[in-house]
């Protein structure tokens, strides 16, 4: 729904915004780990470390955002970057919790690519639009694109072309075939509905 011009979302919607976008985050990473798939972005370095060592997603995503958090500070700004560590920090949580509240008995990996990445793309659209963000590169994208025009989710189709790269020595080749598809979807997803001057709800 489009906003009034310059009106502001209120801190209640925020939250929510916050609640919804993670939980359909962590979803889509309870689908990739599942089926043995991988994502971008920092989720994806992530996945990387805990198909190669065996930690856990969750405190390998909240350990490797540590570092973009300057980046946010200096460039986006204070309110986005404690609205963005709360983000990470659900995500982390909910991708530890949510394997414990469902049960996945059949998952086609195909199925779990496309799914995985549109919830995850849907997700993060949610936490642009009540500017915030799942961290690293997604930070870095956002400030590319607020100051330089380069849509987000191009940006970060080309970060994730390397990450899903580098997947050929811990996943097989299939898989990453599948984890395109789904990286595909993802980013699609925020290509096209995020755009400056398409949705002017801010906070």
């Amino acid at each position: 729904m489009v906003q009034e011009r310059g009106q502001r979302h209120r801190p209640y919607e925020d939250a929510l915004a916050m609640l919804l976008g993670t939980l359909f985050v962590a979803l889509g990473i309870t689908f990739y780990t599942e089926a043995s798939l991988l994502t971008g972005s920092t989720a994806g370095l992530a996945l990387l470390v805990q198909y190669s060592t065996g930690a856990g997603f969750g405190l390998v995503f909240f350990l490797i955002n540590l570092p973009f958090y300057y980046l946010a500070i200096r460039r986006m700004g204070w309110l986005f970057t404690v609205k963005t560590f709360a983000a990470v920090l659900l995500v982390s949580l909910f991708s530890q919790l949510t394997p414990h509240w469902i049960a996945i008995e059949n998952l086609h990996p195909l199925y779990a690519a496309l799914m995985g990445g549109s919830l995850t793309g849907m997700g993060i659209l949610v936490l642009f639009r009540h500017r915030m963000s799942l961290g690293g590169i997604t930070i870095l994208a956002l400030f590319l694109q607020d100051r330089y025009g380069l849509r987000a989710g191009y940006v970060q189709l080309a970060v994730d072309a390397v990450i899903l790269m580098a997947a050929l020595v811990v996943i097989a080749p299939l898989q990453v075939v599948f984890s395109v598809l789904g990286a595909l979807a993802m980013n699609q997803i925020v290509a096209l509905n995020h755009r400056a001057g398409r949705y002017i709800g801010i906070s």
